[in-house]
Formats: C-alpha cells, structure tokens, sequence
C-alpha cells in the first residue's frame, strides 16, 4: 500500500464540510452557521433559533452529496504498450492512485503481461470544486468464469475482491426461423460460429443453400457447452444434432462416433455423408448454372462446364470430398484453379480463387470440408465467386445432376448403439421443446439429467 501525505477521504471530508457551510449561507441562515461554528458569546445570544435536527441533517446531506457526487463508470480498454496505471490515468485519476489501485490488483493477476483488448470498469468519482477524478473501484473479468474488483477505502486504500463463477455441463438446444441467413438466426439464437459452420457443412451434403432455403424455415441445432451461472459460455463441445426443415421436409443429423471419429447419420442409420458436397462454400448464390450461356465479358455464347457461386472475396472454399491435391496453377480464365482428384475416377475443380489453404501443396491429402482455397475474381471474372467443376473420368458433369456414390448405411451392433444414442437425444429436445421460455433451451447435465429450459449465450 502507498503512503499518503493526505489520503483521499480526508481531503474528501474538508470538501464536504465547506461545501455544507456554503450551502448554509445561501440559504439565508447565516445564524446557523454561528451556532454550528465556535462564536462570540454575544454572537450566540444574537443568533436566531437554530434549525431542527431534521433540517439540519438534510442540510448536511445535501452538502455531502454535493462534495462526493456518484462515481459515474466509465468503460476502457488496455491499449498495445499500455500499463494499468497508464491506462487509469487516461480516465484522469491521479497517479498515486492508480498506482495503488495497481499494486492491489497484483495480489490477484499479471499486471505485467497485458493483452491489449482487456477490457474493464471504473468508477469514477469527481467531487466538486475540486477539479480531481477519484477512484471509487473498478471490475474487470480475468477468465471466463472469475471476475476481479476494487473498492475504495476511507483510508485511501483499496479492498480487493475475487468471484469464481459456478460452471456447469449442459445439453444446448437452439432453435428457431430462419430469418436472412441459417447463419445469422443460429447465431441469434445461441449457437456459435464454429457450431453453425459444422452444421452447414453437414447439410451442405442434402441442401443447395441458394435455392432450398425460405424465410420462415426452421433449424435446430444441440450441442454440449460449459456455461457459468451467469449464462456465460466457458467451453463449447461439438455439434450432437442439426436439423432443418425446408420445402416441407425434415433434413435430420445425429452424431455417432464410428471407426476413430464422429460421423453424422439420419434417422435411419445412412451415413448422410455424400460423396461430394453439393455446395463446397458456405452462404453462396448460383450465380450462372451449368449449360451453354452468353459469357458476360467474352460477348458469345458458349458451354459453362460448372456452376458459379457467388461470395465475397475471401470466403473459404471447402474439398467437395476425401481426396488428393493433383493441381495448383494459373489457368488463364480460370485463373488461380485447384483440381482434386477423388475415388473411382472423381474430380472436383475450383476456379477464379484469391488463395490458397496455408500449406497446401500437390501430393496432399484432403479431407471432406476441408478449407482448401478462398474465393476472389482472377481470370476472367465480372466479380468474385467461385467456378465450381464436377468431373467422372475426365468428363464434366452438372454438379446438381451428377450421380455420385451415396456414403455408408450402419448395421447390426452399429445400428443398436447408434439407435441408442439417437434416442437419448430425442429425450433431449423433446423436453427441451416442453419446457421452453425462449429461443435456447438448455438441459443440465446430472446423473439423474434433468431438463429445464432457459439461459442463452
């Protein structure tokens, strides 16, 4: 703790007090300031009735309020090179304070190392006429689930508080209409990105998002996370179901882990793993079909041998399959191409790319979903978006029309296990659904697993 010539409190209680004395006066009472303040004897025989206690203590608290207003709080941030103290004196608190306020802090964190980007809250005071911002305390999160604070003291120190946050395992079911986006309402309803980004992959494999998905179609998607009590996400696990309704049918995914990894299968145990993806980038539009059109910059009509999305510059193209890198190159109109080669004469070709995946290189093996390249307009292209190719033994093929092989259907002791599994999820968001107050349900993880709704990210 600093040392102090003249600590905070006190200098705050002499404000207060000539502030009372001040307000006293303007109130036309100059009487009862001599009968507050040592006087004269005749003085005190002058002076006219003193005030009522009631009165009195109204007066005082009014001057009191006055000298010490609410510390207001103010949010900052800890900038690139900052130190803590630097950062307080921005919000005008004196050094001496900050530095105390740091010191306290030390007992509970690294205020060495700072992240640039920590947030916090301070509260700060300003007692008038004094023209000197005081800190009053200050709360910032050190983790997801523990929290610091600061209080001051009358004696111009600091009282340093610690809160750990109960975590809990939950079963999260997040549901609702499509408005926009799959993307956006799964978000606004609770799911994360990284959730979201799985679940389109999945129904990448049954659903052309440009021309299958209507306002007002539903989704839900459950996953496991770790939230705290205040509904903070700690940790989030991986995706367990995804469903979504469109046209009138009901796509549904259940995990199930199989040979070393988790795969998704529907309802009847069928590997929902396609063979290629029918759209291999997220939120795209076709943008020109397959067949003969009027190319939009050569000025003839000629054969379109794929389909084009259209996506913004950057957006990660994902392997339409399991397969092997077998060109990286300059294609002239394609310009930046990828070609993949997959089993029994398959092929899948990307053109019009800004880039590559980091490290890829011809020779590599890719799996399904992977990011292998991102969208852009090199070649001869009016604007970004990705040329898609589907091939059979060198021959293109209409990606939407193409027969591929259809993935693994589970059986005997698979098919029980997994029957087993699906129903326990069944379980899940049936309650879920019952008990629902909102967009999220959530169903605590307990030995005798209870559900209950509520609760969001």
């Amino acid at each position: 703790m600093l040392s102090r010539t003249s600590p905070p409190g006190r200098s705050r209680l002499k404000s207060a007090c000539f502030t009372v004395a001040a307000i006293l006066t303007a109130a036309g009472i100059g009487g009862t300031v001599a009968w507050m303040l040592p006087a004269a004897p005749d003085q005190i025989a002058s002076s006219p009735t003193p005030p009522s206690l009631a009165a009195l203590s109204r007066l005082q608290h009014a001057g009191f309020r006055a000298a010490n207003p609410a510390p207001v709080p103010v949010a900052a941030v800890i900038r690139p090179g900052d130190t803590f103290a630097g950062a307080l004196q921005r919000l005008d608190i004196p050094r001496p304070e900050a530095e105390a306020a740091v010191a306290t802090l030390a007992g509970a964190m690294d205020v060495q190392h700072l992240k640039a980007g920590m947030a916090f809250t301070a509260d700060v005071a300003r007692p008038a006429g004094t023209g000197t911002a005081h800190l009053a305390g200050l709360s910032l999160r050190t983790g997801p689930a523990r929290a610091l604070s600061l209080t001051a003291t009358p004696d111009g120190g600091f009282h340093l508080r610690s809160f750990e946050e109960k975590v809990t395992a939950e079963t999260t079911v997040a549901a609702g209409p499509i408005r926009g986006s799959l993307y956006l309402a799964a978000v606004q309803a609770g799911a994360d990105a990284r959730i979201v980004a799985d679940a389109v992959r999945l129904f990448s494999h049954k659903i052309d998002f440009s021309r299958d998905l209507h306002p007002e179609d539903h989704f839900r998607l459950v996953f496991d996370r770790k939230v705290t009590d205040s509904g903070r996400t700690v940790e989030t696990g991986g995706l367990l179901f995804a469903e979504l309704e469109s046209k009138g049918k009901t796509s549904r995914f259940y995990r199930f882990h199989r040979e070393g990894r988790d795969q998704y299968f529907d309802e009847t145990g069928k590997n929902i793993k396609g063979f290629l993806l029918r759209t291999p980038v997220d939120a795209a539009r076709v943008t020109s079909g397959f067949g003969m059109r009027f190319h939009p910059v050569l000025g003839y009509t000629r054969m379109h041998q794929g389909i084009d999305f259209g996506a913004s510059t950057g957006t990660p193209v994902y392997a339409a399959g399991d397969g092997v890198v077998e060109e990286i190159k300059w294609a002239n109109g394609y310009g930046h191409w990828l070609k993949l080669r997959h089993a029994s004469g398959w092929a899948t070709g990307y053109g019009h790319l800004s880039a590559y995946a980091r490290g890829l290189k011809v020779g590599q093996h890719v799996a399904q979903g992977q990011v292998v390249a991102y969208v852009g307009m090199t070649g001869i292209a009016t604007g970004p978006h990705l040329h898609y190719e589907v091939m059979n033994h060198d021959q293109k093929l209409d990606p939407k029309g193409a027969r591929v092989p259809q993935g693994a259907i589970l059986e005997g002791r698979e098919l029980a296990a997994f029957r087993v599994e699906k129903a326990h999820l069944d379980a899940v968001i049936a309650a879920a659904a019952r008990r629902a107050d909102g967009s999220v349900q959530t169903a605590r993880a307990a030995p005798e697993g209870p559900v209950r709704s509520g609760g969001g990210l």
